[in-house]
């Protein structure tokens, strides 16, 4: 444990403070009497590179036990983020005051901590996927011995095929889980316009019109996160039966909000709670996995932001709330 001095923060401020209103009232009292003796030219010249040695040497003690260890936390914090989820990040080795160290300390632990929990359910996800994946591969290769082995009665066929479709959902499941595994992982940084992204919308989604407001504004994401997050709220939109959905982006105080709308059948009030739930689905039948909301949300909030459901006269509208930076 690091147990070498370290002074408070009121002290450093208020020693910095002092120290200069000192320097000042030194230099006066010197010019004072060394004027007289060497020439008040001379005085001034000698107190002058005086005073800009000693304030050199404040200023490199200010860097020292504020700047450097502020921008050190700072860079720690942005690694973390980055890559901290393919390994540990080397804390920072200076810490400055002891205010500054609490909160390094705090930092760290809270970094340390939810590098632990996504490598937790990273490591849980992949090993049941795994585990299951070998049962599902013996599923299917005993439907398939089974198919070839000879005629069946159309109780036996219809059973087995209630079976090879328990499987195929299995697999289903399983490649969402994966796939909501990643979204809390990958990072989108960077900016877009959200009137450069329409035409690739679009183009991925011709049976829709897409009506965007607010065009020109610019959204706190990069362009390929936000093709994944409204390209499966388009799709969602398209499902439900919509032939136009509108894209409103607003600037606030606190961020930027863009509100997907649409005119499709919308979504009862006795699902609207739980839509965002992981597997939760009303197309089992046609093949959803009910993930598709969720590694929306995840995407969403791995980088400060959030998706909730407002209420709509008619058909479903979605708020994606981007935090302004701190």
């Amino acid at each position: 444990m690091n147990r070498r001095w370290r002074p408070s923060l009121g002290f450093v401020l208020g020693g910095a403070l002092a120290g200069t209103l000192a320097m000042s009232f030194a230099g006066l009292i010197a010019l004072r009497y060394l004027g007289p003796e060497i020439g008040f030219r001379n005085a001034a010249y000698l107190l002058g590179a005086a005073i800009i040695v000693l304030t050199a040497g404040l200023g490199w003690l200010l860097v020292r036990l504020l700047l450097r260890p502020i921008a050190a936390l700072e860079r720690y914090a942005s690694d973390q983020v980055v890559g901290g989820l393919s390994g540990p990040v080397p804390p920072p080795a200076h810490f400055g005051t002891r205010e500054l160290h609490r909160t390094a300390r705090s930092v760290m632990d809270m970094a340390e901590t939810l590098r632990d929990r996504e490598a937790t359910i990273r490591s849980y996800t992949d090993h049941v996927t795994h585990e299951l994946k070998s049962p599902v591969a013996a599923i299917r290769a005993a439907v398939e011995l089974i198919e070839d082995g000879g005629t069946l009665a159309p109780g036996d066929r219809r059973l087995l095929g209630e079976i090879d479709g328990a499987r195929a959902q299995i697999e289903d499941r399983l490649a969402a889980l994966r796939a909501a595994a990643r979204a809390r992982e990958t990072r989108y940084l960077g900016q877009t316009v959200l009137a450069d992204l329409v035409p690739a919308l679009q183009q991925d989604h011709p049976d829709l019109v897409l009506r965007p407001i607010g065009g020109e504004g610019v959204l706190p994401m990069s362009a390929g996160g936000l093709r994944v997050v409204l390209g499966q709220l388009l799709r969602n939109a398209a499902e439900s039966g919509a032939g136009q959905v509108t894209l409103r982006l607003e600037r606030g105080r606190e961020g930027v909000s863009l509100t997907v709308a649409d005119d499709g059948r919308g979504i009862s009030p006795g699902n609207a709670a739980r839509i965002f739930e992981p597997f939760f689905t009303t197309r089992r039948d046609s093949g959803g996995t009910g993930m598709g909301l969720s590694i929306v949300r995840n995407i969403l909030a791995a980088h400060r932001a959030e998706i909730v459901l407002l209420p709509a006269p008619s058909g479903a509208a979605f708020r994606l709330g981007f935090q302004s930076p701190a």
